[in-house]
């Protein structure tokens, strides 16, 4: 479409003061949270650049990590990250520039064309598609007529179009210059590469979330005449830790409770979680004795090229004989809290954590009555910087005292406000099982 020559009078138009792109850029990308990264980028813009600004992701990358280069095809399916309109409230601009809303792009659209081959464009008025899209919408007319003069640019960071920025100017102002593109392709410059960051780390963190997901198990399977309830908590903003638990069902009624521990937390820590855990359920099915699985687990942990190491509880429940086996690797002590409140940490040998070739792993036999809850548990629970081992264990043994008062009360209930009332303190990723025989 025709660009409209510059008003009379205007010159180099529109231009900011100096230093407005050094001052923008160093507000764009505080967070590393998209919505509000491309929130920034369209602030610095409106009102000082433009009148409108609206920011797009291109939604195959967003989505599927999808890579688009420049000159990579026609047409677009985008989703707009933010929008910002000058003298009109965000409340309002949302309701008719929609965040997260994905759009289908036209090969012929500015927008489209400008991600296709990588250079920022000039136009005097918005395409069909957009102009019917916002009709449909309160104030879209109004928003359609209300400029003569956009420039729309690519946004690329390393090399990968990540989306476009576009930006519009109402008669009030003299319309976009040529010398100005360049002004606009420094800013995308800068929101791109940020704009990108908050996306890796976003992908990061779904990507964190859905192996957590997988790794935990789901629907616990637990044997008639017994309750189990489980609460994890990762620590801060991670998402995947070295916590696991699991609960395998055995013959004759009785079940295998583990729970472990990978030093450390993130990426690393989980991958030496997950093969461990898997390796735990698939012996506690041989219905192994403890000793002997955490024997077989100490053989695998030594052989994993990661130097981490994991610490283990592996309990057997019998129902009919109302009593336990345990064995522990470097494990925090069970602790058993009796029908009327009463709690006793159970003495087991400590064992050394898996993956330091210990010999042998001694068994503990001790009595759990019906009504009686077994409580197995993290060293995250109990332990921090701010708080001796010795105090955490002693308040975890009030927590359960407290939340078991009533032999009556759910563990489920039970387990929330324990973690609840310890994790203030927590400083790692957080596990609580708890388990008893139905009386």
């Amino acid at each position: 479409m025709p660009v409209e020559p510059p008003r009379d009078g205007c010159g180099d138009p529109g231009q900011p003061r100096p230093g407005w792109l050094t001052e923008a850029a160093a507000l764009i990308g505080s967070t590393l949270d998209l919505s509000q990264t491309a929130a920034e980028v369209v602030g610095v813009a409106v009102p000082r650049f433009a009148d409108l600004g609206v920011l797009f992701g291109a939604e195959r990358l967003l989505a599927a990590d999808e890579f688009i280069s420049p000159g990579g095809g026609r047409g677009a399916v985008v989703r707009r990250l933010a929008a910002r309109v000058a003298g009109q409230e965000p409340a309002v601009t949302g309701r008719l520039l929609r965040p997260g809303e994905v759009l289908v792009l036209g090969d012929d659209t500015p927008s489209a064309r400008a991600m296709a081959t990588g250079q920022a464009l000039l136009f005097d008025r918005p395409d069909a598609e957009a102009a019917e899209r916002l009709r449909q919408r309160p104030g879209g007319e109004e928003l359609i007529s209300g400029y003569d003069s956009y420039l729309v640019v690519p946004l690329i960071a390393r090399g990968v179009v990540v989306g476009c920025v576009l930006f519009g100017r109402t008669p009030a102002r003299c319309p976009f210059s040529a010398g100005e593109t360049v002004l606009a392709g420094e800013l995308a410059s800068r929101a791109a590469v940020c704009i990108d960051n908050a996306r890796l780390y976003h992908r990061e963190q779904r990507t964190a979330l859905a192996l957590q997901r997988g790794l935990l198990p789901g629907q616990l399977r637990v044997p008639a005449g017994m309750e189990v309830a489980q609460c994890y908590l990762p620590v801060g903003e991670s998402v995947v830790g070295g916590d696991w638990h699991d609960i395998v069902p055995l013959s004759g009624g009785g079940a295998a409770l583990i729970v472990g521990d990978a030093m450390g937390h993130g990426p690393e820590a989980a991958a030496v979680m997950v093969q461990l855990r898997t390796a735990a359920h698939t012996l506690a099915d041989l219905e192994l004795p403890p000793a002997e699985v955490l024997g077989r687990l100490d053989k695998m942990a030594a052989e994993m090229p990661a130097a981490l190491f994991a610490t283990c509880i592996y309990t057997v429940v019998d129902q009919s004989g109302s009593s336990c086996v345990a064995a522990r690797a470097g494990h925090l002590p069970p602790v058993l809290v009796l029908p009327d409140g009463t709690t006793r940490e159970l003495g087991l040998p400590p064992g050394l954590p898996l993956g330091l070739g210990a010999e042998s792993f001694e068994p503990t036999e001790f009595s759990l009555p019906p009504g009686a809850t077994l409580a197995l548990y993290t060293d995250g629970l109990v332990e921090s910087r701010s708080r001796p081992m010795d105090d955490g264990l002693a308040a975890l043994r009030a927590a359960l005292s407290a939340a078991l008062a009533d032999p009556r009360a759910a563990l489920e209930g039970a387990c929330k406000l324990v973690t609840e009332a310890l994790r203030e303190h927590g400083e790692d990723d957080i596990t609580l099982v708890l388990a008893r025989i139905r009386q």
